[in-house]
């Protein structure tokens, strides 16, 4: 049983008839495993070729062409087995990559197809397997045998480049043929079959200044000499072509953009030759009095210059220096400038390359040179002074208004105007100096001291009198010199210490003395007893020569009961001229010493009292205090009883102020005070006592009996007015009474008054007739009442 290809059988069978029947066996299947075999038997009978075997021929590869397109699906093969007889019974099955999708078999005559356009790149063979099998009873009649479909490759891919577009560079006038960058493209076809995949190079766009290698892709310069600063950047356009660039192959594009990169192959150039610059003559030093650039086509480090100061007038007036950023030579200003001194300045300039290249030394030289001419504009300059530290002395004792010194200032303007001068009193707070205006002479104010301030700075303007903001400044230094006026003193106050044992001629103390004048030679004291102790019998003086003196005793036997302290006037002569002198007390304590002079008490001696013991004194002074507590305790009661009653008044006008408020409803209300009083005021009534005040006050002002109202035979309203106008009449005689005035007649007032209301708010808003002038007769209490109401005329105080 066996396998077999329609179309190759035929040409198999050939084939082995065609073997040598001794040197080699025939071909055949294998019906386990298939694959090709040499035959065991060597059979020296050439018809021996010719008997069949149990075998099928040798079948494993099948080819189909990629990118098929037409409307039928392609034909791949056949497979077909010995045991179909072609009766129907043996059915051809397919499995494997594909063998539904893609392939097809005809399970009755084992026609193979392909049913889809296969693409190589996307898979290049297919493996598959075929049996035969009953179609009855779907039992194989031949073992499952495998195969491969292999996609043949069309020209159906271009060439393309990866990595594009590329940038690449090369340095301007770079020799001809210097590689610039290498391209490159891939075509997916395949590389093993024909020339689908083989690709040569071409240039599309970008000669005659570049050309490419068609089978390598690299770039070169086709022309010498290219100069950047003509044309900077060039974008080829290389093509790749497969099929190694025949008719019908396909092509892919990339761009180049090829940029040359600078080389120093010009030098700098100044524009102009000369140039001109004007600046003030006040221009500040370290200031930029100019730019200029020299141009240079080159850029990065090979555009990098240095300048120069080649020669000019004004040495060291004027420095340059590159500007790193602009590369600009910076002309800078290293001393003043004057205008009447030399208004303008010329220059040479030189402008050189930094970094040259020994390759285009031929192009050069790299460098040029300009001149520059800077003028200088006049400007109004404050004055200056001829000498700008003027040192002057004056002596200690020099009279107000002693001229010390002179300072000098000029206009350097050439209209040279006048010059005024005046002292800072910043430097001069206290004023001791002044200076003429127009001459500069400085003159002292005030009396000076050495010992004060020695050195005086003063700072003087010179003002320019045309105008008045330029201002000089010069500095006066004046040292005042010292004379003898200070006597001396002692160097310290001494704590001169004399033992109770001390030896006659012993020395006590050692003094010195200070002077706060300054001479010349140095100072030399002289040291003597003061006139009136000169002949003392307990101390003596001697001076040593050196500005100090000793003092001795001239007895021993000092005890501190007769006297503890001495005091020792003190001469001392100074040896200026005049000589000065003063009197200095040297206070000498007498102390208790031991065995070494050294101190241990001093000052006078205690005397013991005796008499009294301490009980007694504790006892006298525990007296004193009983007394004076006592004495304390007396004075506060009598205080206590001169209390005046008119406080408890007080306190019961208050309680009434407080009542006051309760406002009642008329004589109707008779909670807040009884009406019978009143009412029956001629029956209770006592000319002599007060109702309104403490009954104590007396009163200075007393009715008659014909001049008393008969209370009784009157209406209520004209009661309680006569009442009201007796006490304003007590209130205003009574200069003992205060100005309480009734109080507690005022809680009557109400809506039900029979006297109406009392209140003065209502009087705003109703329409009087009355007149109140008589306000002005009730006395000074009442001042304010008739200088509000004294105008209006009525012949009644209420209505």
């Amino acid at each position: 049983m066996g396998w077999c290809c329609s179309g190759i059988c035929g040409a198999l069978a050939l084939l082995a008839l065609l073997c040598p029947l001794r040197e080699r066996g025939c071909w055949g299947l294998n019906p386990s495993s298939g694959d090709v075999e040499k035959s065991p038997h060597s059979d020296p009978d050439p018809w021996g070729a010719l008997h069949r075997h149990k075998r099928s021929w040798v079948w494993n590869q099948f080819f189909v062409l990629e990118e098929f397109t037409g409307n039928e699906p392609l034909y791949v093969g056949k497979l077909h087995s010995d045991v179909d007889k072609g009766d129907g019974k043996v059915k051809y099955v397919l499995s494997g990559e594909g063998s539904t999708s893609i392939f097809t078999i005809d399970e009755n005559t084992g026609d193979i197809h392909a049913t889809k356009r296969l693409d190589r790149e996307a898979q290049a063979y297919y493996t598959l397997q075929a049996q035969a099998v009953d179609r009855v009873t779907n039992i194989p009649v031949e073992p499952r045998s495998e195969f491969v479909v292999k996609v043949q490759d069309i020209n159906d891919n271009e060439p393309k480049f990866l990595d594009g577009p590329y940038l690449a560079g090369v340095p301007e006038m770079s020799p001809l043929g210097t590689m610039v960058v290498q391209v490159a493209a891939t075509d997916a076809d395949d590389p093993t079959y024909g020339n689908s995949a083989r690709v040569v190079y071409s240039i599309i766009h970008g000669q005659p200044y570049f050309s490419v290698e068609p089978k390598t892709g690299v770039i070169r310069t086709a022309l010498p000499n290219m100069d950047r600063e003509t044309r900077d950047q060039y974008v080829l356009v290389i093509q790749a072509k497969d099929m190694v660039g025949q008719m019908g192959g396909l092509s892919g594009t990339t761009s180049v953009t090829v940029t040359l990169t600078d080389v120093n192959d010009n030098p700098p150039r100044f524009t102009h030759k000369n140039y001109q610059y004007t600046v003030p003559e006040s221009l500040p030093v370290q200031s930029v009095v100019a730019k200029i650039r020299a141009a240079d086509e080159d850029i990065g480090s090979n555009a990098e210059m240095d300048y120069r100061i080649m020669d000019g007038d004004g040495p060291g007036m004027f420095n340059i220096t590159t500007d790193e950023n602009t590369q600009d030579g910076v002309i800078i200003l290293l001393k003043p400038l004057d205008f009447e001194t030399k208004s303008s300045f010329f220059l040479r300039i030189e402008a050189t390359n930094r970094n040259i290249d020994s390759n285009f030394l031929s192009a050069g030289p790299f460098s040029d040179t300009t001149s520059v001419r800077v003028t200088v504009d006049d400007v109004n300059e404050p004055p200056v002074f001829s000498t700008p530290l003027g040192k002057m002395v004056v002596s200690e004792d020099a009279r107000v208004g002693t001229s010390i010194g002179r300072v000098s200032a000029h206009d350097p303007d050439t209209s040279n105007n006048a010059i005024r001068y005046s002292i800072d009193r910043n430097t001069d707070l206290e004023r001791f100096f002044n200076v003429d205006a127009l001459s500069g002479v400085i003159s002292t104010a005030k009396p000076l001291d050495r010992e004060a301030n020695l050195i005086h700075n003063l700072t003087v303007f010179a003002i320019d009198s045309q105008d008045p903001t330029q201002i000089g400044k010069g500095i006066a230094l004046i040292t005042v010199q010292d004379i003898n006026d200070n006597a001396p003193v002692f160097a310290i106050d001494y704590e001169t210490i004399l033992c109770e044992n001390a030896m006659p001629g012993q020395v006590i103390q050692t003094v010195s003395a200070v002077d706060k004048d300054e001479l010349l030679s140095g100072h030399r004291f002289y040291f003597a007893l003061a006139a009136p102790v000169a002949g003392n019998l307990n101390f003596t003086l001697r001076d040593n020569k050196d500005n100090t003196a000793s003092v001795l005793t001239k007895r021993g036997g000092f005890r501190r009961r007769e006297q503890p302290v001495y005091r020792l006037p003190v001469l001392i002569v100074d040896s200026g001229s005049p000589a000065l002198s003063s009197t200095n007390t040297l206070f000498v304590r007498v102390c208790d010493c031991d065995s070494d002079s050294v101190a241990l008490s001093c000052g006078a001696v205690a005397y013991t009292a005796t008499g009294l013991s301490t009980g007694a004194l504790v006892a006298i002074l525990g007296c004193i205090i009983t007394l004076l507590v006592m004495v304390l305790l007396i004075v506060t009661m009598r205080r206590r009883r001169k209390e005046p009653l008119i406080l408890e008044e007080e306190r019961d006008i208050r309680e009434n102020i407080v009542r006051y408020d309760d406002e009642g409803g008329g004589e109707e209300d008779t909670e807040a005070f009884d009406m019978v009083t009143l009412r029956n005021l001629n029956v209770i009534r006592d000319p002599g006592v007060r109702r309104d005040v403490t009954p104590d006050t007396p009163t200075f002002f007393h009715y008659s009996s014909s001049a008393r109202p008969a209370y009784k035979s009157l209406p209520d309203n004209v009661v309680f007015r006569e009442f009201i106008w007796e006490r304003l009449k007590d209130a205003d005689v009574d200069p003992s009474a205060p100005p309480y005035d009734s109080l507690q007649t005022y809680a009557f007032e109400g809506s039900g008054s029979v006297a109406e209301s009392l209140s003065s708010l209502e009087s705003l808003s109703t329409d009087s007739d009355q007149n109140y002038d008589y306000l002005s007769n009730w006395g000074p209490r009442f001042k304010k009442l008739a200088d509000m109401y004294g105008n209006s005329d009525g012949a009644t105080v209420f209505s």
